[in-house]
């Protein structure tokens, strides 16, 4: 490896390095607004200035030198000094003395390096400039005064984002950065520009001049917006949840999240469930906790087994799908059911269900098929994964299912099951280079597996996966990408029915069961269900406005819980604030209720529950590891033939990206990005 020294000490460094990361290596602080590790090089603040000898006499940018064997790189030298006070003083020059009102204020790059790099007093004595401020949508609050024109969020949107909707226009001192036609951001990943700013110019409009970042309880958590379970931080004050951030972790979010992680966390204030309620003279009406569980209790001992059914929704954590499993099991009930939108997957080893590439994994991959999948409404994080392999140029990307803007380039192979069925023995190019590939990998979604044929196009994708080797040493390309974020865990509990039970669409219908309890679900259609409906959740959404009885549950910010991926990865979410009113967390709701119907769950507290989860289920225990290219055991045998296949095109469950979930339909802020997409498409149609 090649070697330079950094302030007299020698460095060994990667070829294609530049003399910033070589400086970095060897712990020296580089300042810098322009330059980011994730976007590609614009060298125009030149606040990262170092004296790089051999080289000409001057200070030069060392986010865009090449490093070169034997360099002298000097990071603090007069001349390097002198040149950075300089450069902040022009920074400087137009940029308002906001700090007192600025939101950036306490977290400002601009803040930070001033102090740092920066002269105590300013020569400049003519007028400031001012800029308009720009309309970005909803999200994203603009005070275009304060930009330096560092262009981060011009890149970000443009490469990672993969939408050309953030530009500079004018030049030199006119020059400013706005979107083009004064129209919003529509990318689902637009608020990280926020993020990525260094000074107050882009702040997030939804969560201005609430706080401070000093008043803030900041709490490391997951997401459970989506099945990816990016890492994110939750910012609360007393008993409200103000924002959500991204915290970096490069095996599945890098340091990206999604707008409706960031900004649905407003609904978890609205519409809320506080106190038990039963429904008289159909009008909910609020009772103790004692009153609620006895009638509960009452209603499930009036009813045998097989008239009691028990769906689990798409936000619950796994110590609560583990009470609701050891206690209903101990009944005797088989009616159970984590897959309220009939998805055909269950059955068989656990690496059937799972995203076995792993999300950052992935990026090795030569040949990408999507299958019924529009992973940038399900995962956007994902989506600018796929993005950014197709922008390296390594991989081939097609797709099968409803044509969508991807925001990369994909060869469109078909909509529907003909397409799947006919791909093992195509000799059309992208099958060829499928065929030929050395990392081959197929993403099927829920489109494709939910729907009345779905168990039928899982043996169809499993038979063209056996075709195209996607299962061979050291990789495994079968991958699952799950829409909920309890999905994964659920099926790794074995919350499915029991064989003798019914499937959460089955418990729908009239007559079907006498008692009916809900952990949380909420998509999946009552109408026709005459059950007496129990519902243990956290919003007044659908399920709480059939239930017969409400029990208030907590929020995914409000108790600590598991989660497991799509990828099979267990993380833990942690308590940011406490659960609303009478609120109780769901695992001590239901080992109340056990109590109540004499089955007392053998656990008093919450790791003793865990200790049980582990014991009785280990994966559970490997926390925050994925199975990666675990050989896949992909026996779907049974589940349909090829005649069973409808041609009906696959299409992604998520229709309004924004409004997927209790929290996020309870949100202000998503319902306005949910009305600016809505117009947004019936325009293009």
């Amino acid at each position: 490896m090649p070697t330079a020294k950094v302030n007299g000490v020698e460095v060994a460094f990667e070829n294609g390095m530049t003399v910033l990361q070589v400086a970095e290596l060897a712990g020296e602080e580089i300042p810098r607004f322009c330059y980011h590790e994730r976007l590609s090089i614009a060298g125009n603040c030149r606040m990262c200035l170092v004296e790089v000898k051999p080289g000409p006499p001057k200070p030069q940018a060392s986010c865009a030198l090449p490093a070169a064997e034997g360099q002298e790189i000097v990071t603090n030298s007069p001349m390097v000094m002198k040149a950075r006070q300089g450069v902040m003083e022009f920074l400087l020059i137009n940029h308002p003395l906001d700090c007192p009102i600025c939101d950036q204020g306490g977290e400002c790059d601009l803040q930070d390096q001033s102090m740092g790099y920066g002269r105590d007093a300013t020569r400049y004595a003519e007028n400031k400039r001012a800029v308009e401020e720009k309309y970005m949508g909803p999200l994203i609050k603009t005070v275009m005064t304060r930009c330096i024109q560092c262009t981060r969020c011009v890149r970000f949107i443009s490469e990672v984002a993969g939408i050309s909707e953030i530009g500079l226009i004018s030049r030199g001192e006119d020059v400013e950065i706005t979107t083009y036609l004064d129209a919003a951001v529509t990318s689902e990943l637009s608020a990280n520009v926020i993020d990525l700013c260094p000074v107050g110019a882009l702040t997030s409009k939804p969560y201005a001049f609430n706080a401070r970042p000093w008043e803030l309880t900041k709490t490391p958590s997951v997401d459970v917006m989506d099945a990816l379970g990016s890492a994110i931080r939750v910012d609360a004050r007393g008993p409200a949840v103000l924002r959500v951030l991204p915290r970096t972790n490069d095996e599945i979010n890098e340091e990206w999240i999604s707008d409706k992680t960031r900004y649905a966390c407003d609904g978890l204030s609205r519409q809320r469930l506080d106190r038990p309620m039963i429904r008289v003279g159909g009008r909910l009406t609020p009772v103790t906790w004692a009153k609620a569980l006895e009638t509960v209790a009452a209603r499930i001992k009036g009813s045998a087994p097989d008239r009691i059914g028990v769906i689990a929704g798409d936000l619950q954590d796994a110590e609560s799908m583990k009470a609701a499993l050891d206690l209903f099991g101990a009944l005797g009930v088989a009616s159970l059911d984590c897959r309220q939108d009939g998805m055909a997957l269950g059955a068989g080893p656990r690496e059937s269900w799972l995203f076995n590439s792993t999300i950052a994994g992935l990026e090795q991959a030569d040949a990408v098929l999507l299958v019924g999948t529009n992973p940038r409404l399900e995962a956007p994080v994902l989506n600018a994964r796929i993005r950014k392999l197709w922008l390296s140029g390594r991989a081939r990307i097609g797709a099968i299912g409803a044509i969508a803007d991807l925001t990369y380039e994909h060869e469109h192979l078909g909509s529907g099951g003909a397409a799947l069925l006919g791909l093992a023995d195509s000799n059309e190019d992208f099958a060829r280079a499928f065929r030929e590939a050395r990392r081959p990998a197929i993403i099927i979604g829920a489109g494709a597996l939910c729907r009345p044929d779905g168990a039928a196009v899982l043996g169809a994708a499993a038979r063209a996966a056996e075709a195209f080797g996607l299962v061979r040493e050291g990789w495994n390309g079968w991958n699952i990408l799950h829409a909920a974020a309890a999905r994964a865990g659920g099926l790794d509990l074995g919350f499915t029915p029991r064989p003798s039970g019914r499937s959460a669409l089955e418990m729908m219908a009239k007559g079907a069961l006498d008692v009916l309890l809900l952990l949380g679900a909420d998509e999946i259609d009552l109408a026709a269900s005459d059950a007496f409906v129990v519902y243990l959740g956290t919003h007044g959404d659908s399920g709480a406005h059939r239930a017969d009885l409400v029990l208030p549950g907590a929020a995914y910010t409000e108790k600590s819980g598991l989660y497991v991926n799509t990828e099979g990865r267990v993380q833990r979410g942690e308590r940011a604030v406490f659960p609303k009113g009478e609120a109780k967390e769901d695992w001590a709701i239901l080992r109340a209720l056990s109590e109540h119907l004499g089955a007392r769950l053998p656990y008093d507290t919450l790791d003793a529950l865990r200790a049980k989860l582990f014991a009785d289920h280990p994966s559970f225990g490997q926390i925050d590891y994925a199975p990666g290219s675990t050989p896949a055991r992909l026996d779907f045998s049974g589940l349909g033939t090829a005649a069973e296949i409808s041609d009906a095109p696959f299409a992604s469950p998520v229709k309004a990206f924004h409004l997927t979930n209790p929290i996020a339909r309870a949100s202000v802020t998503m319902a306005q990005c949910a009305a600016l997409a809505a117009g947004a498409r019936m325009a293009a149609e």
